[in-house]
């Protein structure tokens, strides 16, 4: 611990005067809510009377649904501020958000997004204890300022152990990481019918997206994969993505002259009950990867422009690909290439070797 850790340790009140109401900032995107729910379990855990309430972007709420830990879910809607001003009637209704804050008598905001939006939403507010980690470990470091209390997180590598620096800076003792994702009886009913009428009872999911082009594989490499898979495995294979990404997944599987391979369209809560069934998850750095991941399913992951030790794969049995790529956050690069340097046929051992190790 360096002395700037001592420093912010030493402010912080006793255990028991955290018993109160806390406000958690995760705003955004599907991985990084899943990669914030360790950490708030741990505080729920540790502190039972602590009354949690999670600022969230309204499109992903639905990943907070009956979390035993989170008192109260508050929906907003920033990603509507991309490209200019939002209608007015949004901006009544953010203001009325941001008036609700301040009027729920914060104790403490933690923000885990590390952004100037989220450390502003914290100051607003009116929390009187603001933390989030120390510049270097930020996406926008000059947001630091808002802070009252910075916390380092100094040898932690996976971004799930950065959130958790947080919450023992505040006392909360960490123990095995706990996602308490989403899952209900209707959806498990859509599942069991989906795959009855597919005939996938061993099934592999296949998530060829990805947010932005450089964090994805090339198409053409995914339809010589799965071409090359069905004659190996025995198995369905399940390409997973939102509606906009339909038409290039039925071109994968039209390319790979596959008769095993469908398009599987879910809401979000439902891919978390097909991951739960898969054999095998395969995709890039993205949300249905982290999903994947959260609910225990074996997992090859291919990463181009991310460390897959910050953002990848965090059982051990798990195999990330990694080309060793810079890490680049240049996400609407018109002129970004696929990810390179990892072969089809490193892919498609990776996946035999975990395949093998699960049935071990």
């Amino acid at each position: 611990m360096d002395a700037t850790d001592l420093e912010l340790t030493e402010s912080m009140p006793e255990p028991s005067a955290t018993q109160s109401r806390l406000l958690v900032i995760r705003l955004s995107s599907i991985g990084d809510i899943v990669h914030a729910l360790p950490a708030v379990a741990a505080l729920g855990e540790s502190f039972p009377q602590l009354e949690i309430h999670w600022l969230v972007e309204a499109r992903y709420a639905s990943l907070l649904a009956g979390n035993p830990y989170v008192r109260r879910i508050l929906p907003i809607d920033t990603l509507s501020w991309r490209g200019g001003l939002p209608p007015l009637a949004m901006l009544e209704d953010m203001a009325g958000t941001l008036m609700g804050l301040r009027g729920s008598a914060y104790k403490t905001a933690v923000d885990f997004q590390g952004l100037w939006k989220s450390a502003l939403l914290a100051f607003l507010a009116g929390a009187q204890q603001r933390v989030g980690l120390a510049e270097p470990w930020m996406r926008e470091p000059s947001a630091a300022v808002l802070y009252t209390q910075r916390v380092a997180a100094t040898g932690r590598k996976h971004v799930v152990e950065e959130g958790l620096a947080l919450v023992e800076h505040l006392g909360a003792r960490v123990g095995r990481w706990q996602f308490p994702l989403p899952r209900t009886a209707a959806d498990d009913q859509y599942l069991d019918d989906q795959l009855a009428r597919l005939g996938a009872r061993d099934f592999i999911i296949i998530n060829p997206g990805g947010g932005w082009k450089a964090k994805r594989w090339a198409p053409e490499n995914y339809a010589r994969l799965i071409h090359h898979l069905e004659g190996r495995l025995g198995y369905k294979f399940l390409l997973t993505g939102s509606p906009g990404e339909a038409a290039p997944i039925a071109d994968i599987i039209r390319r790979a002259e596959a008769k095993r391979a469908f398009y599987f369209p879910s809401s979000v809560v439902q891919f978390i009950a097909l991951a739960r069934r898969a054999r095998l998850f395969l995709g890039g750095d993205t949300g249905p990867m982290h999903l994947a991941a959260a609910v225990g399913t074996p997992l090859v992951a291919i990463h181009g422009p991310t460390d897959p030790a910050r953002n990848g794969p965090f059982h051990d049995a798990d195999i990330a690909l990694y080309n060793h790529a810079p890490v680049n956050h240049t996400r609407r690069n018109p002129n970004a290439n696929y990810i390179e340097g990892i072969s089809v046929e490193r892919v498609a051992e990776a996946i035999e070797e975990r395949l093998a190790r699960a049935n071990a």
